[in-house]
């Protein structure tokens, strides 16, 4: 793989209507492939739909739609990336997914 993707970068992917944010940690993306989630112009707020806005990106990550995509396999472009502060909201959100009771 040639670029270098990094927790909290934004990608425009073949094919995927929305920005995605990506989750997963840097070294699981050394593979080429993410973990992601779609970040969408509108929506309600809530536990697992988190807003963020950067310069260029603004919109509702949708946490539980998170996907794994090969970007080995589809053309891609990093157009952003979010605060960190945003990172940890949104990691935390989507670990409460899978903690238990």
């Amino acid at each position: 793989m040639q670029k270098e993707l990094h927790q909290g970068d934004i990608l425009k992917i073949e094919n995927i209507r929305h920005p995605v944010l990506t989750v997963s940690k840097d070294f699981f993306n050394r593979t080429g492939e993410i973990i992601g989630c779609p970040i969408y112009p509108a929506g309600q707020e809530g536990p697992l739909h988190i807003r963020t806005r950067t310069d260029k990106t603004e919109g509702i990550v949708q946490c539980e739609k998170l996907a794994l995509l090969d970007l080995n396999v589809r053309a891609w472009v990093k157009t952003d990336r979010i605060h960190m502060e945003d990172i940890i909201n949104i990691t935390d959100a989507i670990q409460g997914i899978f903690d238990y009771i």
